[in-house]
């Protein structure tokens, strides 16, 4: 890596990491190991829900059709500047709403 970069992640991406890992894939505590990771990681960068966030998440779905959770993530890096970085290629990178982390990391 280059150089340091910052991370900063939305506290719905603690409900989705224990909701994919420890209930889809039954791994408790590697979900409990990841949640600390993130926490642990982005410090006082996680964004929280707050009034103004969710009006700008029904903007977000009704402009681009996404679902809220996918509109929770761009509203958030919209208000704080930052980069959203995923993989889902489909509903985010394709819209010009999101990086692949091969694009955030190797610009």
């Amino acid at each position: 890596m280059r150089g340091e970069v910052a991370v900063a992640a939305l506290d719905l991406t603690l409900y989705e990491v224990v909701n994919a890992v420890a209930r889809q894939y039954r791994q408790p505590e590697q979900a409990q190991r990841i949640a600390r990771a993130v926490l642990r990681t982005c410090g006082d960068e996680l964004a929280r829900m707050d009034h103004a966030l969710g009006e700008e998440v029904v903007k977000v779905v009704s402009e681009y059709g996404l679902t809220a959770y996918d509109a929770a993530y761009v509203a958030a890096a919209r208000r704080n500047g930052w980069q959203l970085v995923s993989l889902d290629v489909h509903d985010l990178v394709s819209k010009g709403l999101a990086v692949t982390p091969d694009a955030a990391l190797y610009p």
